[in-house]
């Protein structure tokens, strides 16, 4: 590959997006997907299981509890058994679980099939990126992986407006279309063949101080700013009394802001550097955020949303492109390992911040936001390229650059 043959790129090589790489892209989609489809449909799942709104929410934290705890091991897992034999076999269950959820006969059949759901997508974005990072020059590594992170807000965006809509009829076919989809991606899996006995990546760096900055980084961003997604979503249908298919449409639109985003931001850290990046980002991101919870109407909160979800989309950028960086030989394990703890704060901010959301929405937007403080702290200490010279690196050390 270019990174380890210190190869110049090539005009074509340059490219981010090509017939090879696509693939990639289009399978960072699904896990977003099939994550969020949940998030609209609180009140049908609701009706249909005669269960409160705290057991609904299981569902959704124990799918990312799942995926959680498997992306400690996953990537690792994968690149020792094989990208292309992994991927494959992931979309396969996925499918599978996701068309047997569509059937679920109560709550606890429904919430154990998202759990698989969730362990299942474990292995899908650290393989996906991993792969993406050895065939894309380091100068361009930063614009590639925030073009995947725009297929990933697509399929954030997309997931509850389809779900919300899909409603209005039955949700379940919600789950029919995550079946199908992740069907059609098992059929195009990314490319890697299995890493035996000396050639297995190690686990050893997995455990150094910046990938423990990039953990916590990952946990308090995913409890925090990227989670309020979620709140958002349900301040929508309960609070503020807007229909499925209204709260899908707003968070299909600050979906797509996202996804337009996120390339430019890759862009901007690719010129400017990660360290001054972050600290306008985020800063603008929790000015934004902080007071989100003192809209009382749909017209108000909706446009301060989408502008405060074009801010909160440079974190998974650059989270993703400092874990890409971080441990060269098991790249696969440290996307894993940082991703887990983001879907643990995916998981637990909810249980944390939804319970008092009713009662006090604007201390819950304001408390959420500022967990963005200690993920600011985070990726400033991760990311060791100096501020004097931006610029990535082109050779194979295992600066943030590299």
């Amino acid at each position: 590959m270019l990174k380890e043959c210190g190869v110049t790129a090539t005009a074509e090589d340059t490219r981010v997006l090509t017939w090879a790489t696509l693939p990639l892209y289009v399978g960072g989609l699904m896990g977003p997907f099939g994550t969020l489809v949940v998030i609209s449909i609180y009140p049908e799942l609701r009706e249909t299981f005669d269960a409160d709104n705290a057991s609904v929410t299981w569902a959704f934290s124990g799918y990312l509890l799942a995926m959680a705890a498997l992306l400690l091991v996953s990537g690792t897992i994968g690149e020792r058994l094989g990208r292309r034999r992994v991927t494959r076999a992931t979309f396969i269950i996925y499918a599978i679980a996701a068309f047997a959820a569509a059937l679920a006969p109560t709550l606890g059949w429904f919430i154990a099939l998202r759990v698989v759901m969730g362990a299942a997508n474990a292995f899908i974005t650290p393989l996906l990126i991993a792969g993406l990072s050895e065939v894309i020059p380091p100068s361009r590594l930063g614009r590639a992986i925030g073009v995947y992170s725009a297929f990933q807000a697509a399929g954030g965006a997309i997931s509850p407006f389809v779900s919300g809509v899909v409603a209005e009829i039955d949700w379940r076919w919600s789950f029919v279309i995550v079946g199908a989809v992740a069907s059609v991606l098992a059929l195009r899996p990314a490319q890697g063949e299995p890493r035996p006995a000396a050639d297995a990546p190690p686990i050893r760096p997995l455990f150094q101080p910046r990938m423990i900055r990039l953990w916590v980084a990952a946990l308090t961003a995913a409890a925090g700013p990227i989670g309020l997604a979620v709140i958002i979503g349900v301040r929508l249908r309960d609070g503020l009394d807007l229909s499925s298919s209204g709260t899908g449409a707003i968070l299909l639109a600050s979906g797509l802001v996202t996804m337009v985003t996120s390339a430019h931001w890759g862009s901007v850290i690719d010129r400017v550097g990660g360290r001054r990046a972050s600290i306008f980002a985020i800063v603008a991101a929790l000015g934004v955020t902080a007071p989100l919870g003192l809209f009382d109407s749909p017209l108000l909160l909706a446009p301060a949303w989408i502008l405060a979800a074009a801010l909160v989309g440079f974190i998974p950028v650059n989270l993703q492109r400092l874990a890409a960086v971080a441990v060269p030989e098991n790249r696969g394990g440290a996307l894993s390992s940082v991703l887990a703890f983001r879907f643990i704060g995916h998981a637990v901010g909810p249980l944390i911040f939804l319970p008092t959301l009713d009662q006090s929405p604007g201390w819950t937007f304001a408390a959420a936001a500022s967990l963005g403080v200690i993920t600011l702290a985070g990726f400033l200490l991760a990311d060791p390229e100096p501020t004097t010279d931006p610029a990535p690196a082109t050779g194979t050390t295992t600066g943030a650059g590299s």
